[in-house]
């Protein structure tokens, strides 16, 4: 059977959070034991404790996911977004943001007692930010809140590795790569952090084994994790074959991507100062996908991800101010 033509370009599934950025420095993360630059997981206790001492804070609608839809609707893409808000005010914050830049966001909200998620930021002088993730609501998406004609709308299902964590998340996002799968959709994934490959290793691997996965973004240090080397070339060459459009970002040494087995790499964009780190892997992923999505040269999505990257870095939070599509426009002249 023929699939039909795509109606989104990308529906995604991930955390749906609200971030809380504020500038600190060393001391404080030493004081409160945080690992800079890292990501971890703090239940509500933590989560009102560390709110508590965070220095004067700004609130902007985030999560990973939903980072890089913000970047694919800028670039005019047709996207759609699955997460769980709470019934309540940072809920409302969320979809409000989300739907602004138009993103379809049916998911309803759950009414009790588990707030809406927040992802409480802390970004030292060298623009390392160090994440504290509350999940809340997020983590209880349901299965059943899936919306599998919306997912089999799109041309691509994006995942969030962060979301993999969490038991009900995860299986609501195995149905979903058989929704998009079966409907002959492309299925991108996002491995996140480290420690959700510690935890989830043995289940990304197996997706891959199984071609589920046909477009994979790492960082450098996340693909070796994965592959459980401490080699970056060698934990390439472990996927590459595997996965159809393999990519990895590397920081200020640019980002590589194996396309059907050909390897193309991309230096970094420049940037004249670094304010933030936060979003930078996810708007390299809404780059490359739009690059991708367009039909360009992977030369083209490399440069456009990381064009994308240096704009959400050089100002606070994770989602671009500048004009995404002007920078787009000046790259391709």
């Amino acid at each position: 059977m023929t699939a039909s033509a795509p109606t989104l370009d990308v529906v995604a599934i991930g955390n749906a959070i609200v971030d809380v950025l504020a500038r600190s420095d060393d001391a404080f993360l030493a004081q409160h034991a945080l690992t800079k630059g890292g990501m971890q997981l703090i239940d509500a206790e933590m989560a009102e404790t560390l709110y508590a001492d965070m220095p004067q804070a700004k609130e902007i609608s985030g999560g990973s996911a939903a980072n890089t839809l913000a970047g694919l609707a800028a670039l005019g893409k047709k996207c759609g977004f699955i997460g769980q808000v709470c019934d309540d005010q940072l809920g409302s914050v969320f979809a409000h943001d989300v739907r602004a830049l138009g993103i379809r966001f049916d998911t309803a909200p759950i009414v009790g007692d588990v707030p809406t998620a927040r992802c409480l930021i802390l970004v030292t002088p060298d623009a390392q930010r160090t994440m504290n993730t509350f999940l809340g609501a997020s983590q209880f998406l349901p299965e059943s809140a899936l919306d599998l004609d919306l997912i089999r709308s799109a041309g691509i299902l994006y995942l969030e590795g962060y979301l993999w964590d969490p038991e009900q998340p995860r299986a609501a996002m195995r149905a979903a790569i058989d929704a998009a799968r079966g409907a002959g959709r492309k299925v991108a994934f996002t491995l996140s952090d480290n420690f959700v490959i510690d935890r989830h290793r043995a289940d990304f691997i197996d997706l891959i084994e199984h071609g589920q996965i046909d477009i994979l973004f790492s960082n450098e240090g996340e693909i070796m994790s994965l592959a459980q080397v401490d080699n970056f070339d060698a934990a390439l060459a472990r996927f590459a074959d595997k996965v159809p459009v393999l990519v990895s970002t590397r920081s200020e040494k640019g980002a590589v991507a194996i396309v059907d087995g050909v390897r193309h790499e991309a230096p970094a964009a420049p940037v004249e100062r670094i304010i933030d780190t936060t979003g930078a892997g996810d708007l390299f992923a809404a780059g490359f996908l739009a690059a991708h999505i367009d039909g360009r040269s992977v030369t083209d999505a490399l440069a456009l991800g990381a064009a994308a990257a240096a704009e959400v870095i050089s100002h606070w939070g994770a989602r671009p101010e500048e004009d995404l599509g002007i920078i787009r426009d000046k790259l391709f002249a």
